[in-house]
């Protein structure tokens, strides 16, 4: 067992999400992708493989992990390409993906030997936070003008197209869908593929899945096209959890326990977003604020309840803190970075890696 605070990811929860990831693929004819911005520990590939077709990154350095460690399928996709990396994102990629027609130019023939894509901007999205809505007025992320984009989609054979955030309302995902057949229907038309990103809660409790499949298949059948989803989230929600231990406890107005943990260094996203974490089973009578070791006065990973009184030594278990979560992961104050381990299907917990000083040091000079 490693020395908290530790990332604990549980195949068995894993295989819940990846399950219904399959049963999707199968019924509609979709291909999933892994996203890597989402989730990246690559020593659960092996046990993901059989469940996805493949990887989607938005960076050099993601192409190149989901090539060498995932393998199958290798999307590439980044905002902006840089002349002194395209070349290797090219050898790692069975697609790329362009966000503008003027990076599609720029790379066009470089790429001649993959397949090449365009990312395409609908203008609305389910997003609630601007932060995060590939939407917002004046948005850098695709294409909008179809008579531009027309000009070019003889250099490409798909798309993709990104505007579902955090969202587990079919019905919205549904309209979304409708809304893009309506806008770029005609191009549509013209292409072999088109992936419709992540952001797709799919996998949550009480999802129509069947419907939701079945929209896919429509859709694919409509176009004439091999549809692609992007699962983060959806592949890994709820697989792992923040380890921790109580260092101290003190009363401020309310019962407050620090942890060997840091929401600024270790759940970045929750404090992005302004986001509570959560515990379980988060009931009794000792509520608590727990609290991370960082000096950031706002390191509080939220109010929790306990069936007894908290003190040092404890251990407090931090839901879901895989996506977007552990690919954030920093040494802000240098506070120690979590291991990460696994939990096996029999129930047995494998270390994996942990990290030291030499880690720390070696990441700033």
């Amino acid at each position: 067992m490693p020395q908290t605070p530790y990332y604990l990811i549980d195949k068995a929860s894993l295989r819940q999400n990846l399950e219904k990831v399959a049963y999707v693929r199968e019924r509609s004819g979709a291909k999933a992708l892994l996203a890597l911005k989402c989730f990246a520990t690559w020593c659960v590939f092996d046990f993901m493989r059989d469940y996805l077709d493949g990887t989607t990154s938005s960076s050099l350095n993601e192409v190149r992990l989901g090539h060498e460690r995932f393998g199958k399928e290798t999307h590439a996709y980044s905002v902006a390409y840089a002349d002194y990396e395209i070349d290797e994102v090219i050898s790692h990629a069975d697609k790329i993906i362009f966000n503008s027609i003027n990076q599609l130019k720029r790379f066009a023939d470089k790429a001649d030997g993959i397949v090449r894509g365009l990312r395409l901007n609908p203008q609305v999205s389910s997003s609630s936070f601007d932060l995060a809505d590939p939407a917002r007025p004046f948005s850098r992320l695709g294409e909008w003008d179809v008579a531009e984009v027309e000009k070019v989609v003889d250099r490409i054979s798909g798309f993709m197209i990104h505007n579902n955030c955090e969202n587990a309302d079919f019905d919205l995902f549904d309209r979304l869908l409708a809304d893009i057949e309506q806008k770029f229907g005609s191009l549509l038309e013209q292409v072999e593929w088109v992936s419709l990103g992540g952001g797709i809660h799919f996998t949550g409790e009480g999802y129509p899945i069947d419907r939701f499949a079945d929209r896919l298949k429509t859709f694919a059948g409509k176009y004439g096209v091999q549809v692609y989803l992007e699962p983060g989230e959806a592949a890994i929600t709820n697989s792992t959890t923040l380890e921790t231990t109580v260092l101290d406890t003190l009363f401020n107005g309310k019962n407050l326990a620090i942890v060997d943990a840091s929401i600024e260094a270790h759940m970045l996203d929750l404090l992005i977003y302004r986001e509570s974490a959560r515990v379980a089973p988060d009931q009794g009578e000792h509520p608590y604020m727990i609290c991370g070791k960082s000096c950031l006065a706002g390191d509080i990973f939220g109010e929790f309840r306990f069936s007894n009184e908290l003190k040092p030594g404890d251990r407090v278990s931090i839901q879901d803190a895989a996506g977007y979560t552990m690919v954030k992961k920093n040494w802000f104050n240098g506070v120690k970075m979590p291991a990460i381990a696994m939990k096996e299907l029999d129930g047995t917990i494998v270390p994996v890696r942990e990290f030291n000083y030499q880690d720390y040091e070696q990441s700033l000079s």
